[in-house]
């Protein structure tokens, strides 16, 4: 099935929404996985392919036989708090699993765009918003590993390649090391068992530049159809939230009672206060902003953690 759409990472929290909306134009989507994760789950239009993009081999063989024509390069390591306890992780995934997959595309003399998504948390901390000139410092391994990759992404493009650099993004399917849809999942598990519970958390004063997953692949697709290669592009809200009041929100919709128990175990070793970015041009030059309310959003995700719990005891 040469010529379609690739999407590395497509069992990730972005890349599963990515393939939905790629599905809805094109019909039909490759889709790489980790061959160490669990095996996906078969979809009409979807041409699933186990590829380690720590494999240099591996990532060859697999464009030079596939031949996209476009790809969406979302695979890698994407927990920050993780970073801390394996620092060199994160250099390899995103490093050089970039750099393997831009020479494969070379290897295969394509020129087909490409879209790496790097990180807001390549900026150096500022209780300003972010543009995509302000000073570049990241504050923890994980935005070290993403400096790295756009380094690499300009470094040896071959192609037309796009960056994207993408604040928090959240909404169904979310894993929940992350803080909101940690929250859900406790939520609908406290629901499920049909009493009153305390709910866990860590840092709820930070406040961070949060948008639904939706609109942020939405965002994706078009700066390859509309944006500048090799010039970044945050992909923001332009609005930064209070994780507590995200919380609040969340314990509003709930059908139980429930009191919150602050965990000092679960703050980071370094947690920047303030995470906003500024999308005055992407918004400029590209013509998108998000649409979906944070309201819907984070009902979706409690939904989505009540149905799967709601699964797991059937």
């Amino acid at each position: 099935m040469a010529g379609l759409p690739l999407v590395t990472g497509a069992t990730g929290f972005a890349g599963s929404h990515l393939v939905d909306d790629l599905l809805r134009d094109y019909g039909a989507v490759a889709a790489w996985a980790n061959p160490g994760g669990a095996a996906p789950e078969a979809r009409p239009g979807v041409e699933w392919q186990a590829v380690d993009l720590l494999d240099r081999s591996a990532v060859a063989s697999a464009i030079a036989r596939l031949r996209p024509s476009v790809v969406y390069h979302l695979a890698g390591a994407a927990h920050v708090g993780d970073s801390w306890k394996d620092p060199v992780r994160p250099l390899r995934v995103n490093t050089l699993g970039t750099h393997h997959l831009l020479d494969a595309i070379r290897a295969a003399d394509l020129h087909c765009a490409v879209l790496v998504t790097g990180s807001a948390l390549v900026y150096r901390p500022s209780l300003e918003a972010l543009d995509e000139d302000s000073p570049i410092g990241p504050p923890n391994p994980y935005g070290l590993s993403k400096l790295a990759q756009e380094v690499v992404a300009g470094r040896d493009a071959w192609s037309p390649v796009f960056l994207a650099r993408p604040f928090n993004h959240v909404g169904p399917r979310q894993s929940p090391s992350f803080s909101t849809s940690a929250f859900a999942k406790q939520i609908a598990e406290i629901e499920a068992g049909g009493s009153d519970a305390s709910l866990n958390v860590g840092n709820l004063d930070a406040r961070r530049d949060i948008m639904d997953v939706r609109d942020t692949v939405r965002g994706y697709r078009l700066l390859v159809e509309k944006g500048r290669p090799a010039r970044p592009y945050n992909v923001c809200s332009g609005t930064a939230y209070r994780v507590g009041d995200l919380l609040e929100t969340m314990l509003g919709l709930s059908r139980s009672r429930i009191t919150v128990s602050v965990d000092q175990a679960l703050f980071r070793p370094i947690d920047v206060p303030v995470v906003l970015g500024n999308p005055s041009r992407i918004a400029a030059e590209v013509g998108w902003r998000p649409t979906i309310p944070i309201e819907r959003t984070l009902r979706d995700l409690l939904d989505y953690w009540r149905h799967r719990i709601a699964v797991a005891r059937t």
